[in-house]
């Protein structure tokens, strides 16, 4: 991801599965994972928090 601070424009790459999010002009990235979901949390219209969760699927394993 290429980002340009003077122009306030970043570059990212359209084959990489991620979301992205802008809070007053700084980016951050939200990688993926394997299972779960993400949880956005807004406050007066800008992006407070991400809460991730992540999901076991239960096939006999002895512990999670």
């Amino acid at each position: 991801m290429t980002v340009n601070i003077e122009k306030m424009t970043a570059e990212i790459n359209l084959m990489e599965n991620a979301a992205y999010i802008v809070v007053d002009g700084q980016l951050t990235k939200v990688t993926p994972k394997k299972f779960g979901e993400d949880t956005i949390v807004w406050k007066d219209k800008k992006v407070l928090d991400v809460i991730r969760s992540e999901r076991h699927r239960l096939i006999g394993q002895e512990t999670i």
